[in-house]
């Protein structure tokens, strides 16, 4: 299989497929975003530094580099030129643009019946005000982010008050959350081609447990009703492989909180000792049959 892996730059998970890839014969090119050339005409052709990605036979998208809005919209339109020329790419980037949209996954778990906490997203403070009193203690995060960052929890006016005019004046978008007590725990699961294929615990002091914010983590097996959860998820989104973030509240009932469309598996290869990579490329290796 000619693989061709869409990145910013080489690091740990490029290299762990390069790995993956030189044990089961694969040829795999690591391809920067930076230098994305699309050539229409006659025989149209996308490339970055001189590796044609049409001659792939499936493209695996690692990231979006962050970027402008015109230079991300680029990126991701790219990967739907691929697509349209019928070059597989995993995960789609129909499956991208709606994991690194919270309000979009939110919508489509909804609509499966998969269950969230409560949520409401709008544009106005006034409304944020409305919504934060009505669910008394929310998480607030970013319409688009990832790894913990830029979430607030918001348990009293004034922390409301502060944090909504922030909003405001940056005139984003505001995502509020029920807050649910978890006592500092919850999972990622790791889902590949409709399978879990390994969960890690999370914990920390505090209500974030994200490993880059300080969370610790160790393997877990997942119950049934997780992990039919996690897969449930995944497909809802339309992802073959993701990264599921679920938590059981302290009254027993268990919520997916986010699915990953790239996700990183460098703490929970660690934690478990799966070879996360080989069986992605082996799941990858299946579909091309």
């Amino acid at each position: 299989m000619r693989l061709a892996v869409l990145a910013a730059r080489t690091g740990w998970h490029t290299e762990q497929l390069e790995r993956a890839a030189a044990e089961r014969e694969h040829a795999l090119t690591v391809v920067p975003y930076e230098g994305l050339v699309a050539g229409m005409g006659p025989a149209p052709s996308l490339r970055s530094r001189n590796v044609e990605l049409e001659h792939a036979d499936l493209v695996l998208a690692r990231i979006i580099p962050s970027g402008s809005l015109e230079q991300i919209i680029f990126r991701v339109d790219a990967l739907h030129h691929l697509e349209d020329r019928g070059i597989p790419v995993v995960n789609s980037p129909r499956t991208i643009e709606r994991t690194v949209d919270k309000f979009w996954t939110s919508s489509l778990l909804q609509h499966c019946g998969i269950p969230t906490p409560e949520t409401v997203v709008c544009e106005s403070a006034d409304a944020a005000f409305a919504a934060f009193r009505g669910l008394g203690d929310v998480v607030v995060k970013p319409l688009f982010g990832s790894m913990g960052l830029g979430m607030v929890r918001v348990s009293d006016e004034d922390m409301a008050f502060r944090v909504f005019r922030t909003i405001e004046t940056i005139r984003g978008v505001f995502y509020l959350q029920r807050a649910i007590d978890h006592g500092g725990v919850d999972v990622r699961a790791f889902v590949i081609g409709g399978k879990v294929a390994g969960a890690i615990e999370r914990r920390s002091d505090g209500w974030r447990t994200n490993l880059a914010q300080g969370g610790t983590a160790q393997a877990v097996t997942l119950s049934d009703h997780l992990a039919g959860l996690a897969v449930r998820a995944a497909a809802a989104v339309g992802a073959e492989y993701a990264g599921v973030d679920l938590l059981t509240g302290s009254t027993g009932e268990s919520y997916v909180l986010e699915v990953n469309g790239i996700p990183g598996w460098k703490g929970l290869q660690q934690a478990t000792g799966i070879d996360v990579a080989g069986l992605l490329l082996d799941h990858l290796g299946r579909r091309q049959v």
